[in-house]
């Protein structure tokens, strides 16, 4: 009788290498605990450092205090969302504000 291992799965980080990505996106799980010791800080710096040598962007979701902004930036990332900058918006919104603000640079210009 032969007993074999199950298969083991692939890494989602073989990903990064066989599809043609230019953004990966970090989870708000990795920005809760980001300033606590042990916490999630130096996973994040080795997903930006893996992003910026593969030439991509990162984005960091859930960022939520100034203090979260801060230490992510200090870590490299440059995009960001979360409640600190706006609550979610419906399409609609997000279009109406942009040409509203578009419209009021072109009057004053």
């Amino acid at each position: 009788m032969t007993i074999s291992a199950p298969a083991i799965p692939r890494s989602s980080l073989s990903y990064l290498q066989r599809f043609p990505f230019d953004k990966i996106k970090i989870d708000r799980s990795f920005v809760n605990d980001l300033d606590e010791p042990g916490g999630s800080s130096c996973i994040v710096q080795a997903i930006v450092n893996i992003a910026a040598a593969r030439r991509m962007t990162t984005t960091v979701e859930g960022v939520e205090t100034k203090t979260q902004r801060e230490l992510l930036r200090a870590l490299g990332c440059a995009e960001m969302q979360g409640y600190l900058f706006s609550p979610p918006k419906p399409a609609a919104e997000i279009k109406r504000r942009f040409f509203s603000h578009t419209k009021r640079s072109v009057a004053v210009a």
